[in-house]
């Protein structure tokens, strides 16, 4: 059985290196970094880590018991000092998710509306920061540093994700899904279910 908590955290360690990346590029333009558009329709780069913030506080909250308190999934305001507010949600995950994250007890969502078990609600938390993972990238420039094993094991996740308008959309857990490339290989085939062009750029947001 794939071990989603373990993926989750290699996954969880390289975008917080990509923030950090980010924060000490931001301290050298004045701030600049953060208003950088990404491949997330309508948010900046500091939109962004703020929704990746609050999804990590909000997924340990869940897998402590808590999920369904809707403080726990609210994007706290981390204009101050965004890397140090995502580096404190990314160590909030680690202990709940090892102790509860593998198995069958359920986690409280808010979305898809509905309890899951740890294995499964952990598996979506893995699949949701390995794209934004690959978002970071982009939008910084740089390069996501994740095991081809990593892309193996989203696409995977990707492929069970609902095609509903409960989970697809501007307001629901992933975007809808896109057409994919003419070259298919397990990183363009998790961005294209969810949503993303792999040819996205800050130059070309539609990726052409």
């Amino acid at each position: 059985m794939t071990d989603f908590v373990e993926l989750d955290r290699v996954t969880a360690l390289e975008t917080l290196r990509l923030v950090r990346a980010a924060a000490a590029a931001a301290g050298r333009d004045g701030g600049e970094t953060w208003r950088r558009p990404t491949p997330c329709a309508d948010w900046n780069l500091l939109d962004l880590l703020g929704h990746m913030t609050a999804q990590n506080h909000g997924f340990a909250a869940a897998a402590r018991g808590e999920g369904g308190l809707p403080a726990h999934w609210r994007v706290p305001d981390i204009a101050v000092d965004p890397a140090d507010a995502y580096a404190m949600s990314v160590a909030a995950i680690f202990v709940p998710f090892t102790e509860a994250g593998g198995g069958e007890r359920e986690f409280v969502l808010p979305e898809p509306g509905r309890a899951l078990p740890g294995r499964v609600a952990v598996a979506f938390h893995f699949l949701d920061l390995a794209v934004h993972a690959w978002d970071l990238a982009r939008t910084l420039g740089a390069d996501v540093r994740l095991p081809c094993g990593i892309w193996e094991s989203a696409v995977h996740v990707a492929r069970r994700v609902p095609t509903d308008e409960q989970m697809r959309g501007p307001d629901a857990f992933f975007a809808p899904v896109r057409s994919m490339p003419a070259r298919v290989t397990p990183l363009t085939e998790t961005l294209s279910l969810l949503g993303r062009s792999p040819r996205w750029s800050p130059e070309s947001p539609e990726g052409h």
